[in-house]
């Protein structure tokens, strides 16, 4: 079976399922998008490994398991998106060992991307998989529609209004509370203004 690969094009709030999130990623080649429902915890678990100045104060799951096999000499290799069945994605870790031995580990594709990102793997689907679930977007359309097409919209900022001094504190207090997303957005807005 033909892999495709992918990236992570976008991590935003699910306008279909309340506290859920959306992971939408996109074919390195192409037009495709892939959007993937997944929980608040995963989507804080993979914007924290994304965002390199934000570190939890103390190891979260996946930060353990990646940890935990970087011990034993345990190397990712890929991550393939390997199954949708009733809209819900399934995928395989593909690890080896220090004596060349593979394991295939099943995961859920949330779990999946968020230690794909902490190891700098590659991220993959089958083509039957973007056929049947992937969004052909325009080759020309902006990041912005591309999100609103998708049915993720764009949302303005709710910290345009704040100096960068409150920005600054807002960012301080959202690593401390462990609130990785709200302190993605705000680097963020911090980022806008540089």
């Amino acid at each position: 079976m033909q892999l495709i690969q992918l990236d992570i094009v976008g991590l935003s709030y699910s306008q279909t399922q309340t506290g859920a999130y959306a992971l939408v990623l996109g074919e390195l080649t192409g037009n495709r998008r892939l959007p993937i429902i997944i929980g608040s915890f995963e989507a804080k678990a993979i914007a924290v490994a994304l965002e390199s100045e934000i570190k939890p104060e103390r190891p979260i799951t996946h930060d353990l398991f990646t940890t935990f096999c970087k011990g034993y000499d345990i190397r990712v290799q890929k991550v393939v998106i390997s199954s949708i069945k009733d809209g819900i994605f399934s995928s395989i870790i593909y690890c080896v060992d220090n004596n060349g031995k593979e394991i295939e580990l099943d995961a859920r594709t949330s779990d999946a991307v968020a230690i794909a990102v902490r190891f700098n793997a590659p991220i993959f689907t089958y083509l039957a998989i973007m056929e049947d679930a992937g969004i052909i977007l325009d080759k020309d359309i902006t990041p912005s529609v591309e999100t609103k097409k998708v049915g993720f919209p764009e949302i303005e900022s709710e910290f345009a209004s704040l100096s960068l001094n409150e920005l600054e504190e807002a960012l301080d207090k959202a690593v401390s509370e462990e609130d990785y997303e709200r302190a993605s957005k705000i680097r963020d807005e911090i980022n806008k203004r540089q």
